[in-house]
């Protein structure tokens, strides 16, 4: 299976359950790694032959803009249910990352990954 990756997506999100991050929101950052055969698209150098990866990242952007959640594993469901949306999707991996979460402890990221195929 060939890979399509995005890097870095971000938008602010009101995800979390603590009434501050409901409120005030923060940036959650979204990495996706997309399965799919890209040997058609590139026989006939057709971009509707393969996924279009610019609509996947909108999307993408849209589900953590939009309605909030409270656990961050939520998230990452509901972005690989979009992804697999796309039918040469066959396989994604997403992780999200929350670099602001609130801990009391110094780190640098907090990070969940999920993959989910049609199989």
């Amino acid at each position: 299976m060939d890979r399509v990756a995005l890097r870095g997506l971000r938008a602010r999100g009101y995800h979390g359950v603590f009434p501050g991050e409901r409120e005030e929101g923060q940036t959650f950052v979204v990495d996706l790694t997309l399965g799919l055969d890209t040997r058609p698209a590139a026989a006939d150098d057709d971009l509707a032959k393969t996924v279009h990866y610019g609509i996947v990242a909108e999307e993408v952007v849209a589900v953590v803009a939009g309605e909030p959640v409270n656990l961050i594993e939520t998230l990452a469901e509901r972005i690989a249910q979009v992804c697999l949306r796309h039918e040469v999707v066959q396989e994604v991996e997403v992780t999200v990352h929350k670099p602001n979460a609130p801990i009391t402890v110094p780190f640098d990221d907090t990070t969940v990954t999920i993959t989910r195929s049609r199989v």
